[in-house]
């Protein structure tokens, strides 16, 4: 069974649709896969966000914010979390890490570009660190 990590943010509507996107692009779906939250999710994925991605070839445009809870949260060996602090809930068992990322809604492309690129090498870094990575 394969290992599964959460992404969460405050709209799960940027950073943590990115990470999720990266990730199950990066790593082998047999080891882990990711699933996106947030703790206050927004209507749909912000179009800064839906443009960014669709720039490096991954297609957001079917992705649906989702509310982060215990129940969705556990069972993951990981939650990474991106600016949802205390909100994000503590689950007994996963691992949680956070990152801290610059929140993109309403960005400059450039800046949400930047964003993307940050959200995609710590991905990479983490994917490679837990041995994860496509053969």
């Amino acid at each position: 069974m394969s290992a599964r990590v959460v992404f969460a943010c405050v709209h799960n509507a940027g950073r943590s649709q990115m990470a999720a996107a990266f990730f199950n692009a990066t790593a082998d779906p047999a080891k882990a896969v990711a699933i996106s939250a947030g703790t206050a999710p927004a209507a749909r994925v912000h179009p800064e966000v839906l443009e960014a991605m669709r720039e490096v070839g991954l297609d957001l445009a079917g992705a649906t914010p989702t509310r982060l809870t215990p129940e969705l949260a556990r069972g993951a060996r990981f939650l990474i979390t991106m600016g949802c602090g205390e909100a994000c809930p503590v689950v007994p068992g996963v691992t949680r890490e956070d990152w801290p990322l610059q929140d993109p809604k309403g960005q400059s492309p450039d800046a949400v570009q930047r964003i993307r690129d940050e959200v995609r090498e710590r991905v990479r870094g983490f994917v490679a660190r837990e041995g994860w990575a496509r053969g």
